[in-house]
């Protein structure tokens, strides 16, 4: 069978006796339109360049499009992307790139379901679609074409509300909204009752906050690597949030992977002027990098505005749990 526009036409059609290949979906509660919801969350990452390649994961800005179209269609169900992130791939244009150890979801006819999104982020690196079916979503005719098969064969009677919903980026407007209040300090109660797709587009807020802020570089040995709409660094809590729900821009540090993990586990603190202070303890062997050692002393790299700076009282509790530690 030729994978053109027309076999995908039907691909994105409900599934029928007059069209067996269509897109399978739950019909035990009334028709679950979970997977035509993330089909049109990836066109929409597709057309605002936010997916550059044949690579889907399951990211904050994904989920928060998902999320975004389920409730401006107003849909009467509890939404989870972890179902049709992962039953798409029994429609055989929506493949799996396992993590290690979970090679066995590569294969449709694996019998074991990873359906949560906790479990899904753990086995699952991304998801790729048929080259054929990626072209075609790259190309703006085609994509405006199976676009609107999407509409009109599932939300034909919704299309005002999808025409608003189109033109709203929503993981940017979140991650805008938290940049002008300057972050957000978090109720207890409300970490507790944040299910885990609220948390990984709250995490992924953060994230994007900080290191924007930070100009995509490391604070601590000012590292920069960027590819494409990737980069190296995380956004690092100063007070863990797990105690304090301190999700605010002065509580952040901008920090590539290996200093962000010596920093959660106190290998180095800071002084009140941004100093670096180093664990005596350390033993280093690192014949192709600048130990750690040697930034002992040395200013963090940080943002031009003193307005982002970190808190002094965020400091002074991060210096204390490393010199508890040391003694």
């Amino acid at each position: 069978m030729i994978k053109d526009i027309k076999y995908y036409r039907c691909k994105f059609l409900p599934k029928s006796k007059s069209n067996k290949i269509g897109l399978n979906v739950s019909r035990s509660a009334g028709l679950a339109p979970n997977k035509p919801v993330l089909l049109l969350s990836v066109i929409e990452l597709i057309e605002r360049g936010q997916i550059q390649r044949n690579r889907i994961y399951l990211s904050p800005e994904l989920i928060a499009t998902f999320l975004k179209f389920w409730h401006d269609l107003e849909i009467q169900r509890n939404p989870d992307i972890g179902l049709p992130f992962f039953h798409l791939r029994s429609d055989g244009f929506w493949h799996f790139k396992a993590n290690p150890g979970f090679d066995y979801l590569e294969s449709p006819q694996s019998k074991i379901k990873v359906r949560t999104v906790g479990s899904l982020s753990q086995a699952v690196e991304y998801v790729y679609l048929d080259t054929e079916l990626f072209c075609l979503l790259t190309d703006p005719i085609s994509r405006n074409e199976l676009t609107l098969v999407l509409i009109d064969s599932w939300f034909a009677n919704k299309t005002e509300q999808l025409e608003r919903s189109l033109s709203v980026d929503a993981f940017g407007n979140i991650s805008e909204e938290l940049l002008k209040m300057g972050g957000k300090v978090y109720q207890p109660e409300e970490v507790k009752t944040t299910d885990s797709q609220t948390r990984i587009v709250r995490d992924g807020a953060f994230r994007r906050m900080i290191t924007s802020i930070y100009g995509y570089r490391c604070a601590f040995c000012g590292l920069k690597v960027l590819n494409n709409l990737e980069n190296i660094v995380d956004g690092a809590h100063i007070k863990p949030f797990s105690k304090f729900y301190d999700n605010r821009i002065s509580n952040g540090l901008s920090l590539c992977k290996n200093h962000h993990w010596a920093f959660d586990r106190l290998w180095f603190s800071l002084n009140d002027d941004y100093t670096i202070v180093v664990s005596d303890s350390l033993f280093e062997d690192s014949p192709s990098a600048t130990p750690m050692k040697a930034f002992h002393g040395k200013r963090l790299f940080l943002p031009k505005s003193p307005h982002y700076h970190p808190r002094l009282d965020a400091i002074a509790w991060h210096r204390q749990a490393f010199l508890n530690k040391a003694s």
